[in-house]
């Protein structure tokens, strides 16, 4: 079982920079795809950034291309998702999750943080 913890959200000015970090416990991060989902309210939960299990190759929604680096620390069991430039449209709970296998679609991922809050302010 992969248990997996948020932080570093909080309250940013637009054009502001932010850098949420999840700890995983259970398992290695360089065994699982890492992923970062987030959700606005009455929206559903959209793919943010994930990290492939097999190779370490990183993909973007195509909204953060550009603003947006997700990274992996093995030592510390750690991916990190770093963005820039934040938008008030980028405000939403942002969740790390993690599968054995690959994908981006929120129902391939079999384990999930409670999430962080990211708010942008105009």
């Amino acid at each position: 079982q992969v248990q997996l913890v948020e932080s570093g959200g909080g309250l940013v000015q637009a054009g502001g920079s932010l850098s949420l970090s999840c700890a995983a416990s259970g398992d290695t991060v360089s065994d699982l795809t890492m992923a970062w989902f987030r959700q606005a309210p009455g929206k559903e939960r959209e793919f943010v950034a994930n990290v492939l299990r097999n190779n370490g190759r990183a993909y973007y929604a195509d909204f953060v291309q550009g603003r947006c680096t997700i990274s992996r620390d093995n030592a510390k069991n750690t991916v990190w998702l770093q963005m820039t430039n934040l938008k008030p449209e980028d405000t939403a709970v942002y969740y790390c999750a993690a599968t054995g296998f690959l994908g981006r679609a929120p129902d391939a991922f079999d384990f999930w943080g409670p999430g962080t809050q990211v708010t942008i302010s105009s």
